[in-house]
């Protein structure tokens, strides 16, 4: 339901204006050039070349036509994704919390246990480990199974790592973070990789094949602002899950402290050890009269 309020939907139309803006730009500068050099590149391959005449055999030579721009926009949906993602949690990610926090848990104290710089450093780290994984796995595709499965945990796992580090920034310190982490870690995997299935849905806008070709430059931003939206949608899960559990770890921290300040128990109490020596200076003790 969060995702249909109003600062939520405001916010998703940054994403897509920047990322429209950035992919249009640089396709119009370099789209000719990139186009070339991926069909220099693909008629170096006999196979290619062979699956090319045998669609012109079947009537299907313009097919042929369509595979470099296809192949050129294919291998930009992992930039477009990951810099997606990126936009999301440095510009809707912390209005966001603070549009949960502001609402469920406005008494919850912000110890600031995160910054920007350290946000970026952390989201360009985890991003760069999640490039280098899909590019290691990319043979591991060719088996049906697999490319089912790792490429959304791929995706989970990245986005758990950055949504849950800036969820937290704002309101945990470094210690409370990294518990949280280490408590619920299978949890906030699981959310990631659901996260990652429902990226999957603009898949359906590239599948469209050589009318998505033909209709790039408005389908780019349709497809950028549904990625920004299921972004959306789990920044803002993250935030619920998060803040909750903090919540619920303060409470617990503080009832560990309240237990260690308790007084005796009853039965110590009920049974005090006297001194065995009185002062001789209490009045009527230890003097004869």
């Amino acid at each position: 339901m969060y995702c249909l309020h109003p600062r939520v939907i405001a916010l998703s139309v940054l994403p897509v204006i920047i990322m429209g803006a950035l992919s249009l730009g640089l396709g119009y500068f370099f789209w000719d050039d990139a186009l070339m050099a991926v069909r220099g590149h693909l008629e170096r391959y006999e196979l290619v070349n062979a699956m090319a005449h045998w669609l012109e055999g079947l009537g299907l030579g313009s097919l042929r036509l369509v595979l470099a721009p296809a192949l050129l926009l294919a291998l930009s949906i992992p930039v477009i994704v990951v810099t997606t993602l990126l936009f999301v949690a440095m510009f809707m990610t912390p209005a966001m919390v603070a549009l949960v926090a502001d609402r469920r848990f406005p008494q919850l104290e912000r110890k600031k246990g995160g910054s920007f710089l350290s946000s970026a450093l952390w989201s360009l780290g985890s991003t760069g480990l999640a490039l280098v994984a899909l590019l290691v796995s990319i043979p591991l595709w060719l088996v049906p199974p697999l490319i089912l499965i790792l490429p959304p945990l791929i995706w989970g796992w990245l986005t758990y790592r950055v949504m849950s580090y800036d969820a937290l920034a704002e309101h945990a310190s470094g210690e409370e973070r990294r518990q949280i982490f280490r408590e619920n870690r299978a949890v906030l995997l699981g959310i990631g990789v659901i996260s990652g299935y429902l990226g999957a849905a603009p898949s359906l806008i590239w599948a469209s094949g050589a009318m998505f070709v033909a209709m790039a430059p408005l389908l780019v931003p349709v497809a950028i602002w549904i990625y920004t939206l299921v972004f959306a949608f789990s920044s803002l899960w993250f935030a619920h899950y998060l803040l909750a559990a903090l919540e619920q770890l303060r409470m617990k921290n503080h009832a560990g402290v309240a237990e260690s300040r308790l007084p005796d128990t009853p039965e110590s109490m009920a049974n005090p050890v006297l001194p065995k020596t009185l002062p001789d200076s209490m009045p009527g003790i230890g003097s004869q009269p």
